[in-house]
């Protein structure tokens, strides 16, 4: 039985891991952290869990924490665990970090687009990025795992294939995302009130949302060279969802017949397949259907699928996630289950709600 310590239990992310680790038969929640109701009955902080968690909420120590527990969790704001994080903690047990303080492996980079100083940065070299379907071998003799962020697992993984292979320039992509409410977290803030959100739409961190660096610098992963691309981010009238529409201008590419001209639909499909087709959290839809938010929620799946546009010579890509679960609770708990040799659809393998 992996024994598992979460800090910053009390957050939305935080209840997510709660609420899917309940069901992992390989796994017991041994330390509920939180900074705001230590001492009180985690069920009395979110009443779902009412005669199912008897605990309640500890401090958020983690040295205290690493004595006992396999593995740690910290869906915390940014900064947090760059603060506290030592060799000794790291010898210990493992460390799933939900929040962006080892996901850019240029300290310089991540101090200009979160406007803090990184107090750790001994340890950004060694954290592997836990974006499962692209690192996994690298994830399994990780100790510290950067969880990727909702917003740019759901943008990666839509664009992932066609980058690596080349069927688009990556340099043209512009990423049109929306969210629901819960990705800005519990906490109580203006913009997040319900006359506020209701019946609204609106983009926000127009040119300067955090996550566009990660994606960035993924992205130039997959190809090998530098990519900038345009990224603005949407609050949606939800509590839960990412959806993601990225266009890109497509690359002249050598066809089947061995001319010239820009790739077709059924290579496209076939580059989506040769990635995602063994990626049981990864669905392809099929023909037109569209990725639309309420057939993900409360699961870890992505679901993608793509119209290339003839007349522009651009390829409409479209990704859909749970923002809570495959954009953080879910992934991290695959992280964790590829950690330690288990099937990854452990404690996973749950129907997305509806209605």
């Amino acid at each position: 039985m992996i024994k598992v310590g979460i800090v910053g239990s009390t957050g939305y992310a935080g209840a997510e891991l709660v609420r899917l680790l309940l069901g992992h038969p390989d796994a017991q929640i041994v330390w509920y952290g939180s900074k705001s109701y230590v001492d009180e009955k985690y069920a009395n902080v979110y009443r779902n869990f009412f005669q199912l968690v008897e605990d309640e909420c500890l401090e958020d120590r983690l040295d205290d924490m690493a004595d006992l527990v396999d593995v740690i969790f910290t869906a915390t704001p940014q900064g947090y665990l760059a603060g506290l994080l030592s060799e000794d903690i790291l010898s210990k047990c493992k460390v799933i970090d939900l929040s962006a303080d080892y996901r850019i492996k240029d300290v310089k980079v991540y101090e200009q687009w979160y406007g803090i100083e990184h107090k750790s940065p001994q340890f950004i070299e060694e954290a592997v990025y836990g974006l499962c379907e692209v690192n996994r071998e690298e994830i399994k003799t990780a100790r510290l795992i950067a969880n990727p962020g909702c917003y740019t697992t759901c943008s990666i993984l839509t664009a992932y294939p066609l980058v690596k292979d080349g069927f688009i320039d990556p340099n043209t992509l512009i990423i049109d995302a929306k969210s629901g409410t819960s990705g800005a977290g519990r906490g109580a803030k203006l913009p997040n009130l319900f006359c506020e959100v209701n019946e609204s739409m609106k983009a926000y961190g127009v040119t300067t949302h955090r996550h566009t660096p990660e994606i960035e610098e993924q992205l130039g992963y997959a190809c090998n060279q530098e990519v900038v691309v345009s990224f603005t981010p949407h609050l949606a009238p939800m509590n839960r969802g990412i959806l993601a529409t990225e266009y890109a201008s497509l690359n002249q590419v050598t066809l089947p017949d061995g001319s010239v001209g820009y790739p077709t639909d059924e290579m496209i499909r076939n580059c989506y397949k040769k990635y995602y087709d063994n990626e049981f959290f990864i669905r392809v839809l099929e023909g037109e259907a569209t990725p639309e938010t309420k057939w993900v929620e409360g699961s870890n799946f992505l679901d993608i699928n793509f119209k290339i546009d003839p007349r522009t010579h651009r390829v409409v890509m479209m990704g859909a996630l749970d923002n809570l679960v495959k954009g953080a609770a879910g992934q991290a708990i695959q992280n964790m289950n590829i950690l330690f040799g288990l099937d990854e659809k452990t404690g996973l393998n749950l129907a997305p709600m509806f209605p």
